[in-house]
């Protein structure tokens, strides 16, 4: 067992100490509650610590696998989410042949040039390529029918379910100088500070939370972000051992990438109010689909990874 997989080995065992923690924590207040009274924070707030059981669970197997455990669960991810998102988006049978294409064209050779280390092609091919080529393909059916909403929905669709997601694996990919083959360890440090400061968000933005970022659209809160992305810098700075950032760089890197994720998330309940639905899907249970899980860690993936090319890769 070499270094790395001792870290992940390790962050995966002290992360299932933090769930524990968080557990407790909610039954200790449920365990307050009057009997028969309700609290819909408190039963939101445990319903999404259960869902991180099993998050913490895959994404820990697939960082003990390695680099190909990670690439097969994000590809994994972002075909979920990309139907999720085209579930909702509008379709005729003029887009039924560029549809195909994106699920099993575009999407599998994104993660193919993220696995082979082609950065120019992971950050040209969807924008540009796939962008170009999929209007042409709908075109070519004759169905001008609401085109450019049809086209549009689609581009965004493959922006955020494929090209933003893919930026976490490709973190594996960066070659820093000193660090080794620890840039998966990269994966887990992500995930950990969004997904922790968007839980920890939540919390105290319904505990102290008074003002409004977007009233009408969510319930976010300035004083519940606040808590959230002090709350991620901490975290951060805790898990800096892991990073080739330092305390002070890796807690500036977590509150960019957790206020990057919330402010996502803004996005995302933007288009689920615009479509009338609550939940993106319903697989799983409590929580949604995966682009309810994701919205935060898919907004902060690329920013976080150009910060990390730009200051940390000659």
């Amino acid at each position: 067992m070499n270094e790395t997989t001792s870290d992940v080995l390790l962050l995966t065992l002290g992360s299932f100490g933090i769930m524990f923690a968080l557990t407790f924590f909610g039954e200790v207040l449920r365990a307050r509650q009057t009997d028969g009274t309700a609290n819909p924070v408190l039963d939101t707030y445990m319903t999404r610590v259960n869902s991180w059981w099993g998050m913490i669970a895959f994404i820990g197997l697939a960082l003990l696998i390695g680099k190909i455990g990670v690439m097969i669960l994000f590809a994994f991810a972002s075909f979920a989410a990309l139907r999720e998102f085209l579930t909702l988006t509008h379709k005729r049978q003029a887009d039924h042949i560029s549809l195909a294409l994106a699920f099993f064209a575009v999407l599998p050779l994104q993660y193919i040039f993220v696995a082979m280390e082609w950065t120019g092609l992971t950050s040209i091919f969807i924008p540009v390529y796939a962008f170009l080529m999929l209007p042409i393909v709908s075109a070519l059916r004759g169905d001008s029918h609401r085109f450019l909403i049809r086209v549009a929905e689609t581009q965004w669709a493959l922006m955020i379910a494929v090209f933003c997601v893919s930026h976490v694996p490709a973190l594996m990919t960066v070659d820093i100088p000193g660090y080794g083959d620890r840039a998966i360890l990269l994966v887990a440090f992500l995930t950990m500070v969004v997904q922790l400061g968007d839980l920890l968000e939540y919390f105290f933005g319904r505990r102290i939370g008074k003002t409004r970022i977007a009233p009408g659209l969510s319930p976010k809160t300035l004083e519940g972000m606040a808590c959230g992305i002090a709350s991620a810098a901490l975290i951060g700075g805790l898990l800096s051992w892991i990073t080739p950032f330092g305390v002070g760089g890796a807690m500036v890197m977590a509150a960019v990438a957790s206020l990057v994720g919330m402010l996502g998330n803004l996005v995302f309940a933007a288009i689920k109010r615009d479509r009338g639905v609550k939940d993106w899907s319903h697989l799983i249970p409590g929580q949604g689909g995966f682009v309810d899980q994701l919205d935060s860690v898919v907004f902060a993936a690329p920013i976080f990874y150009h910060l990390v090319m730009f200051f940390w890769v000659p």
